[in-house]
């Protein structure tokens, strides 16, 4: 995906330090050793449900969640692990709860399509495609009702441009005014099934926002630089015009839709996957980017990458050794209000004039 515009000299990316570009460096590496290191114990049984890959994404989550301030709020699909470590959940408490433990961010309860951290503004995490869809503007409508420059980036996959809350979700965006970026993540395949045989669209699956007169993009997911440039544009159209905005990443996934997807190589050409590898993989590209300019050494990005290799390992024996949930927690958590016993929990009555 060649580009035209250096995207490093947009002012977003020039007030980046040399520390900040090796800190997205080794943000990308650990989400990167974070997925390796879940693949064993997932074939050997120690994790139940679904593990969704984010192999190849790195970018996307790692650039535009760089970008949040204190008011700004993230939300996406089950392909979650990358969004909530970007987000600052740490590698422990997203093992153990792929592990299903107490240990674990949800309390093992959750498992790979459910990462929560809501002291990080960090919302999931989602099974039902497109479901986040509605919450993301949600979010982003709180923070316009209480007055706050914020915004929700509101993640999906290609698949979920088709659901109806999807549709519903734009309408209410742009005809209310909500600060909400809607980022579809496009690696080219709706679970197993191409575009080509799910989707209708002229030129971009993004141009479908112009049936609500509302602003959209498309961006190089491969290019760290872009990526940022892009999300900023649609960030400062939220915060100062309080106006929605659809960005289109294109990006790739290695493996399939999840770990369980056996068929994953039989509608991808060996020839494409090692393409991608080879010449588009977003970590050897921001490496080599940073090696460009002279702030990393291949000796440097080999320690950051063993770090974070050590890091991930660390996560696994922490959540192999952590206890499980006690039979009586499976009644708690249920529900919020009860748990903590408000008002709303006890009498059954809500207010939002807070």
């Amino acid at each position: 995906m060649a580009t035209t515009t250096d995207y490093s000299q947009v002012p977003i990316n020039q007030q980046l330090s040399a520390d900040d570009k090796i800190d997205l460096y080794r943000l990308l590496a650990r989400i990167r050793r974070f997925e390796q290191a879940t693949q064993k114990p997932y074939s050997q049984g120690k994790m139940g449900g679904f593990l969704h890959l984010y192999i190849g994404q790195e970018s996307v989550a790692v650039g535009t969640v760089s970008l949040c301030g204190p008011h700004d709020h993230v939300i996406t699909a089950y392909r979650c692990h990358a969004h909530a470590l970007a987000c600052g959940m740490g590698m422990n408490e997203c093992m153990a709860e792929l592990f299903g433990k107490a240990t674990g961010c949800s309390k093992g309860k959750g498992g790979s399509m459910h990462f929560f951290a809501p002291d990080k503004n960090f919302w999931g995490g989602h099974g039902i495609v497109g479901g986040q869809t509605p919450l993301g503007l949600g979010l982003a409508f709180g923070e316009k009702y209480k007055g706050n420059k914020g915004a929700c980036i509101c993640y999906m996959g290609d698949g979920a441009i088709n659901q109806g809350a999807f549709h519903e979700s734009l309408n209410i965006a742009e005809l209310h005014d909500i600060p909400v970026v809607y980022v579809i993540e496009n690696n080219g395949y709706s679970m197993g099934t191409s575009q080509k045989r799910s989707s209708a669209f002229k030129d971009t699956l993004a141009k479908r926002a112009e049936a609500y007169d509302m602003a959209w993009d498309t961006v190089n997911g491969e290019d760290l630089y872009e990526v940022r440039a892009k999300t900023q544009e649609a960030l400062d159209r939220a915060h100062n015009e309080s106006k929605p905005t659809v960005l289109e990443i294109f990006t790739y996934r290695y493996y399939g839709h999840s770990v369980a997807d056996a068929n994953h190589k039989k509608y991808r050409t060996p020839e494409e996957i090692a393409d991608y590898k080879n010449n588009h993989d977003p970590v050897v590209l921001w490496k080599n980017q940073l090696i460009s300019e002279g702030l990393l050494t291949d000796e440097g990005a080999k320690a950051i990458d063993k770090e974070a290799k050590q890091e991930a390992a660390a996560s696994v024996k922490f959540a192999e050794e952590s206890p499980n949930p006690t039979v009586e927690s499976i009644f708690e958590d249920v529900y919020w209000e009860v748990d903590n016993q408000t008002e709303a929990g006890t009498t059954g009555r809500h207010f939002f004039n807070d």
